[in-house]
């Protein structure tokens, strides 16, 4: 059999209704977390880009989970091959497995383990959409989901938890997806706008969010779902770490909303919502990978510092000129590069296990090797998915055209809009509205407004 099934006959293990229960619920809260990350980032763009916001995130829902069933599984977490990629025919359709089956000596059932990493292999590539927004086809975006699951995120997977992946056998530390997850989906949403470019009046035009009550509904749902990303990642284990790991997911984050809305007042005059959410998310982001193994006060410490890291660099794609649409790099890639490194400092060696970080007595030994996984992971998904994208766009186009971007993603990729402004007052206010798709940010509106008084 290939590693990872073991079977209650052969060695007595037997299967825990409360693990398994509680494993399923966790599966259900980082399913949560896709929908949540659409309110998130759909409310972040104008009106005539909500939609398309919501359906680039749920649309992997769909594709992910078919390939995961079909290939995904086996490639993540089937018999290492070379410590790169992971491969078993019992794992292909999940059709080789039997209910009584439980994972790699847990008490949880194979079934439910793959459930539970599905949840996860879904939200990484959504997490790329907020980069992308405005301007891409939604046929094209869904061939690049499917296509950067296959050669990026499901080998990436199997380096970092998979039985004999190179970066697991190192000793790298990362909990729940620091390094799979956020810097995969920070690195490849970087390769991604390098290749497509700039939105059409980037710098120049106002793209403010136009709901920010949507936003903050979304980091809530995030917020909620983490719980189940972070403390489902010790599936269950009886020893107290995914309880540590809960508190250390509650209180980074809080530490990072603090941190990001301090530096918000003293660099901007105001505490913004916009900022706590972010905020929030950036501390989310950065204790993922170190939750399992620092205490927590350094998981306040692993916050602060996130926070305002990440507050920093959401405004380099102004000074450097990527468009970053809605803040992946700076958010996640940086967040996740710094949560992965303060594992290197803050690491106890009594929590998740006994590798100790520079401040703990360990010296640098640890620090080193999440070094090696956080630009390993980046440089490979940068690249690959700079060249995904390159293709795409050279096969069928990766951007819609510059008339219908200015028009509206919504009208042109899905013949509808996220709101009804028809009915919203009458006269002429409502046909102004109708008759310029195009303008309806904030300045748009303003615009409008001024025509009706007049």
């Amino acid at each position: 059999m290939p590693p990872g099934i073991t079977t209650l006959a052969a060695d007595k293990i037997e299967l825990s209704a409360a693990n398994t229960g509680f494993m399923l619920i966790c599966s259900a809260l980082v399913m949560l977390m896709t929908p949540g990350l659409a309110f998130f980032y759909g409310g972040m763009v104008r009106v005539k880009s909500t939609l398309n916001m919501l359906m680039m995130s749920f649309i992997s829902l769909g594709i992910v989970t078919i390939l995961w069933v079909l290939y995904g599984f086996s490639l993540a977490f089937g018999t290492d091959i070379g410590s790169v990629v992971g491969w078993s025919s019992e794992y292909v359709g999940l059709s080789g497995i039997g209910v009584t089956e439980l994972w790699d000596g847990y008490t949880i059932p194979v079934y439910v383990f793959a459930a539970f990493q599905l949840m996860f292999a879904i939200l990484t590539p959504a997490l790329i959409s907020g980069a992308l927004a405005d301007r891409v086809k939604f046929t094209a975006w869904a061939l690049f989901v499917a296509l950067w699951v296959t050669v990026v995120y499901f080998p990436v997977a199997h380096w970092v938890w998979g039985t004999g992946g190179w970066l697991f056998e190192m000793g790298v530390i990362d909990f729940a997806g620091g390094t799979a997850v956020h810097i995969n989906a920070g690195a490849a949403a970087l390769g991604v706008i390098l290749v497509i470019g700039k939105r059409v009046g980037f710098k120049k035009d106002p793209m403010r969010p136009h709901s920010l009550p949507l936003v903050m509904l979304g980091a809530g749902l995030l917020w909620f779902g983490w719980f189940g990303f972070n403390a489902g990642s010790w599936l269950g284990n009886d020893d107290g770490v995914g309880a540590v790991m809960f508190l250390n997911t509650q209180v980074a984050t809080a530490a990072a909303m603090l941190a990001w809305l301090a530096y918000e007042k003293i660099r901007h005059g105001s505490f913004t919502t916009l900022g706590a959410a972010s905020g929030a998310v950036a501390g989310l982001v950065a204790i993922t990978p170190a939750g399992g193994s620092v205490s927590p006060l350094g998981a306040i410490a692993v916050g602060v510092i996130a926070g305002l890291l990440c507050a920093m660099a959401v405004g380099l794609k102004y000074k450097l000129g990527y468009d970053d649409s809605l803040d992946v790099i700076g958010v996640h890639l940086v967040g996740g590069i710094a949560g992965s490194l303060l594992v290197g400092f803050f690491a106890t060696g009594g929590v998740q296990s006994d590798a100790k970080g520079l401040f703990y007595g360990g010296g640098l030994d640890q620090l080193g090797k999440q070094a090696v996984g956080v630009f390993a992971v980046l440089a490979y998904s940068l690249v690959v998915s700079a060249l995904l994208a390159f293709v795409i766009d050279k096969v069928m186009g990766m951007r819609v055209p510059e008339d219908d971007e200015v028009l509206g993603i919504d009208q042109v990729e899905h013949a509808e809009t996220a709101y009804d402004f028809s009915g919203a007052g009458g006269g002429s206010a409502s046909r102004t509205a109708v008759s310029e798709p195009g303008r309806t940010d904030r300045a748009g509106a303003a615009t409008q407004n001024k025509k009706v008084d007049a």
